[in-house]
């Protein structure tokens, strides 16, 4: 497990060279809040934006994950535990009024960063017409 990278994978640096392109500018694999060990891939603070680019295997896609073979208790119970984790995840931020973006791994990275780019647009302009 050591060879599988926690950040700077090819899915997550396409989907960051596309949204640096267009201009957005993000912090990478920060902690959204201060007390809470959740680390995000992406996040927008001004706009209160945090985007998690999952593998499909640890994160259990709906249409590419599968159940390893060997060992399968083992990886079972871990990769059913980390799908708890991200919904859990979803819940702190979402109670303290971010916003969660997942991005699968296989996701075409144009469309993502289309979505992602468009949400971050979107929640500034909110975020910065209330503060008015």
């Amino acid at each position: 497990m050591q060879a599988n990278r926690s950040r700077d994978t090819a899915p997550e640096l396409a989907l960051r060279r596309l949204l640096h392109a267009r201009g957005l500018r993000y912090r990478v694999a920060v902690r959204p809040l201060k007390g809470v060990r959740r680390t995000a891939d992406l996040v927008f603070r001004p706009a209160r934006v945090a985007v998690f680019v999952d593998g499909c295997f640890w994160h259990r896609c709906p249409d590419h994950g599968s159940d390893p073979k060997t060992n399968s208790g083992y990886w079972k119970s871990k990769l059913e535990r980390n799908v708890e984790r991200d919904r859990e995840t979803d819940r702190f931020l979402t109670s303290a009024g971010w916003l969660c973006l997942r991005v699968w791994e296989h996701e075409n990275p144009a469309e993502a960063a289309e979505r992602v780019a468009t949400i971050v647009d979107t929640r500034k302009h909110q975020l910065g017409q209330s503060a008015h």
